[in-house]
């Protein structure tokens, strides 16, 4: 789970270095053929790397520590993904959207919070 965690990381790393120089992957790009695809993308691609890396980053049995990890990790994601976001008035390949930044605030609360039930039901 690490290794596909880390995997899924750099895949999202590697979404934002393409949109950042206006080279989006069609499978991305088909996103914006829906109407507000580009938004669902926001939340799944977010939500999913905040649940994977709470996943794995929560120790089993549940710690002590649990609650504070799983918000550490969600708080640094959220910082790094509004630096991105913000980021992108600088590009002129991309456009800074409000409602995008939520949508991906929304999708790592929505992931971290299913990572730390999941983890807390196996402890149990």
């Amino acid at each position: 789970m690490k290794y596909f965690a880390l995997l899924f990381l750099t895949f999202v790393l590697a979404v934002i270095v393409s949109a950042d120089r206006g080279a989006v992957p069609p499978f991305i790009q088909a996103l914006y053929d829906f109407p507000n695809g580009d938004k669902f993308g926001h939340f799944l691609l977010f939500g999913t790397l905040n649940f994977l890396l709470t996943y794995v980053f929560i120790p089993a049995p549940l710690h002590p520590n649990a609650k504070r990890v799983a918000l550490s990790i969600g708080l640094i994601l959220a910082l790094g993904i509004g630096v991105e976001e913000f980021s992108q008035r600088y590009f002129s390949s991309r456009t800074f959207d409000l409602i995008d930044l939520t949508l991906s605030y929304l999708g790592v609360f929505v992931g971290g919070w299913i990572a730390f039930k999941l983890k807390e039901r196996q402890a149990h």
